[in-house]
């Protein structure tokens, strides 16, 4: 586990730092310098675009993972690349068609609800190309156990440009329309410096050789679009299918109560990023010890420290709610339960690296195609019941059920599973200081009451891990930060 902590503590890092940004993006600079309307827009515009990123990536940047370590050759791995590079060009070039003699007719579907979104279809279709290839040239630089600057492209640069952007509207250097032209040009930009990166590590040598297995790669590759554009559907179908049933700002209170249940995917992206190759290497050369030793590890690491932001989350959100403006705090049963959606997440460790790079792919894309339907139908019946509360509901619902097939699959055809005794230690701990502290508060001010609590449960946290010995490699890092922090 070592080339994964290290480079998970650093993806953890920027991980953090993006979200740290984010959060001062989400809850404070759009909520104050643009209009709901347009935060809405964003909002529905960058969703719309992540759940055509698999689409337009054809697959890329996930076949690149699997298969890459399975070509020895020099030769064998250019032409592979090769391929890779121009595969996304396959379907992007035909979706760009469609999009331009249809415009209209797609512009009116989008826009029944809210007129707003129809003149803004054709950002969806680049920020969605510019984040495919983002992807793949991301890839690109993780068969090579490099994450480090990627994921920090990745969580980082986007947040920062709109940052930038926001001030500007803020100091009226641009307008609101040119915010969002100009955040599009930030995903065009990172893109762009990815592909310079990744061809640095690994100069790109143009072979159009023949390649082996070249009929599994593109069975592969166009499978596993649908089974990306599942997981994606899943996670961000609720704010796409809300524009139909709500107006647009609403989007935007939703947003906000989603990205804060959305910090406790940190671990999980941070540390997906090495967990990913690794995963294909193991498999790929059947060494089925270390997988399982991966997967439990992995589970157990991400579930302690998803729990312990989980905790920070729930038992502070009152507080939070307190310091934006009051007209997006109707989140609460949002946050609740997108927040227990991704905690599971987190907890499955890398199950999905697992799945993805094994020869059993093709099933849990019809799993996934099962339930992105589902969470369809979900959205359809809680929406119009309950609206934003309820498509909390229908994303939660889509999320339990489709996380617990993936861990009885993986336990039926590799016979391991990510639970250890631990893992009971650990949701007992979570559930006794949700109920403890949630009913508790300092009597200060919220920002004095948030830091005061936040510092207080870290403590009993810490010290509790340190105590009963639950997590080895969090109890090293541990003790490496205070030898550390004495040392200076």
């Amino acid at each position: 586990m070592g080339i994964v902590v290290n480079q998970s503590f650093k993806n953890t890092i920027s991980t953090y730092l993006g979200f740290g940004i984010g959060a001062i993006n989400a809850l404070f600079l759009y909520t104050n310098f643009i209009s709901e309307v347009y935060y809405g827009l964003v909002a529905y515009i960058l969703s719309a675009a992540t759940i055509m990123t698999p689409l337009m990536a054809f697959g890329a940047h996930n076949t690149i993972v699997k298969f890459y370590s399975s070509y020895k050759t020099k030769n064998s791995r250019n032409s592979f690349l090769t391929l890779m590079l121009f595969l996304p060009l396959g379907l992007t070039i035909p979706i760009g068609l469609i999009g331009y003699f249809a415009y209209d007719a797609i512009a009116s579907i989008i826009s029944t609800k809210n007129d707003i979104v129809g003149d803004y279809l054709e950002y969806i279709f680049i920020t969605a190309l510019s984040m495919a290839y983002f992807e793949v040239f991301y890839a690109w630089v993780k068969v090579q156990m490099q994450t480090v600057f990627g994921n920090f492209l990745k969580e980082v640069f986007h947040r920062t440009g709109a940052m930038i952007l926001l001030f500007f509207v803020f100091l009226e250097i641009i307008s609101v329309g040119q915010f969002v032209f100009g955040l599009v040009g930030v995903y065009i930009l990172r893109a762009f410096i990815m592909m310079v990166y990744a061809f640095y590590k690994r100069r790109p040598n143009l072979r159009f050789g023949k390649i082996e297995g070249l009929d599994k790669i593109l069975k592969y590759s166009l499978l596993i679009i649908l089974a990306g554009s599942v997981a994606t559907l899943i996670l961000d179908v609720d704010k796409v299918m809300l524009n139909n049933y709500v107006d647009i700002e609403k989007i935007a209170y939703y947003s906000v109560a989603v990205f804060i249940a959305t910090v406790i995917a940190v671990p999980q992206r941070a540390m997906h990023q090495i967990l990913l190759p690794l995963t294909a290497q193991y498999l790929n050369n059947k060494n089925k010890t270390e997988l399982k030793g991966l997967y439990q590890r992995s589970s157990l690491t991400l579930f302690v420290i998803s729990g312990f932001i989980f905790l920070l989350i729930v038992l502070n959100i009152n507080q939070l709610y307190e310091i934006i403006p009051k007209k997006f705090s109707g989140g609460l049963f949002v946050v609740f339960l997108i927040s227990l959606a991704k905690l599971y997440d987190n907890l499955l460790g890398n199950n999905n690296a697992i799945l993805f790079n094994s020869d059993y792919y093709k099933m849990v894309l019809l799993f996934g195609l099962a339930l992105a339907i589902l969470a369809i139908i979900f959205n359809l019946i809680f929406i119009p019941l309950l609206g934003l509360n309820g498509s909390a509901i229908a994303t939660f619902l889509a999320v339990f059920i489709y996380n617990s097939i993936k861990v009885y699959f993986v336990k039926l055809k590799f016979n391991i599973q990510p639970f250890t005794s631990a893992t009971l230690k650990i949701g007992a701990i979570i559930a006794i200081l949700t109920v403890g502290f949630y009913f508790w508060d300092f009597s200060f001010n919220a920002y004095i009451n948030i830091g005061l609590k936040s510092l207080l449960i870290g403590i009993i946290y810490i010290l509790i891990l340190l105590q009963f010995n639950i997590s080895a490699d969090i109890k090293e890092t541990i003790k490496k930060l205070l030898s550390t922090r004495r040392k200076k």
